[in-house]
């Protein structure tokens, strides 16, 4: 894999073909990878591109250096803690088996590949218990009604409609309990002032004064 070096720090990178015919800009994956996303049918002088964001490259580079994966090879992260994945190859009925007081989680199924969809299975179930109960709770002592709430794959880690249905990240679960609060309180703060204004950010304020800690500790924890 080609690689950049920017101080002491050498920075792999991959080349991706984007949408647009016009711009050149970096991103870094679920893996840590930096993907540098080059316009269709354009070349490009990546050394120079390089050059131009190496602040930036850098800057976010040692951000995804301290970020925490809620799934890797051999952990996985529930209710903010790491646990190793013991896996034990089996042809019976495959099963997880969560050991938390010895940070474990033990899985056993016919191939490692299946791992991430027992994980799957097992927060589903935990998260959907958690917003349940804990959606129902914030909502009352903050004065707010909802609709409908539930659990479901999406790339963010919550999302309020107009309608007052209000979703969660099937992971919720893996993040500790003051980040899950924080993301279901900034969710039905959403109920009252759908956007980020600064009346917004009062409001969330009002119960989480220190939201934009939490905000950041959030920003630092990758997804599955």
């Amino acid at each position: 894999m080609p690689f950049v070096d920017i101080g002491p720090h050498r920075i792999e990178y991959v080349v991706v073909k984007g949408e647009s015919g016009r711009y050149t800009y970096f991103r870094f994956n679920r893996e840590g990878i930096l993907e540098i996303v080059v316009p269709r049918g354009r070349r490009v002088d990546l050394a120079a591109a390089i050059r131009g964001r190496g602040s930036w490259i850098l800057k976010h580079y040692l951000e995804t250096s301290r970020s925490r994966r809620v799934l890797d090879k051999d952990s996985v992260m529930f209710d903010g803690i790491q646990l190793k994945i013991v896996f034990e190859e089996s042809n019976e009925p495959e099963e997880l088996l969560p050991e938390p007081s010895r940070g474990e989680v033990i899985v056993r199924a016919a191939d490692p590949s299946r791992v991430r969809e027992l994980v799957r299975r097992w927060f589903l179930r935990e998260s959907s218990r958690y917003v349940v109960r804990r959606a129902a709770e914030l909502s009352r002592e903050l004065g707010l009604k909802y609709k409908v709430v539930d659990v479901r794959e999406m790339r963010s880690w919550g999302y309020c409609t107009k309608s007052g249905r209000i979703s969660f990240s099937w992971q919720l679960i893996a993040l500790p309990q003051r980040l899950r609060d924080y993301v279901v309180i900034h969710e039905l703060s959403h109920l009252v002032e759908f956007n980020h204004s600064a009346q917004f950010k009062r409001r969330v304020a009002a119960v989480c004064p220190d939201y934009r800690e939490r905000e950041s500790e959030l920003r630092r924890i990758i997804e599955a």
